[in-house]
């Protein structure tokens, strides 16, 4: 894990150059300097999560609004949409309402 916060005044260490050339994490309100010799990096890999477990989970439609609707897919013959409605973009662009289908497999987004 890299030095980010200086030991002695908690402030954030900022990369500078060393009077020899090379690189250091030195902090602007104190003294201190933490010379760098090897590089510092550091990776996290996240697990992807399921549609679902971003929308709430299984059970997050079970509770959503219901309408009568046509399914836009030709395979389809669900004529019921459960649907609810998100603020994903900035309050002056309208919500993203989400629909899926209730007797099909289709789940698709409309604006």
């Amino acid at each position: 894990m890299p030095i980010v916060f200086c030991p002695f005044c908690a402030n954030l260490l900022i990369l500078s150059r060393a009077d020899t050339g090379g690189n250091r994490l030195e902090c602007r309100t104190c003294p201190y300097e933490h010379p760098i010799d090897k590089p510092i990096y550091s990776r996290k890999n996240f697990p992807r999560k399921e549609k679902e477990d971003v929308f709430g989970g299984p059970g997050a439609w079970d509770n959503a609004q219901k309408g009568k609707v046509q399914c836009d897919s030709g395979t389809c013959n669900g004529n019921e949409a459960a649907f609810f409605q998100v603020q994903i973009r900035s309050a002056d662009e309208p919500m993203t309402t989400f629909y899926k289908v209730r007797r099909g497999l289709q789940t698709y987004g409309i604006k």
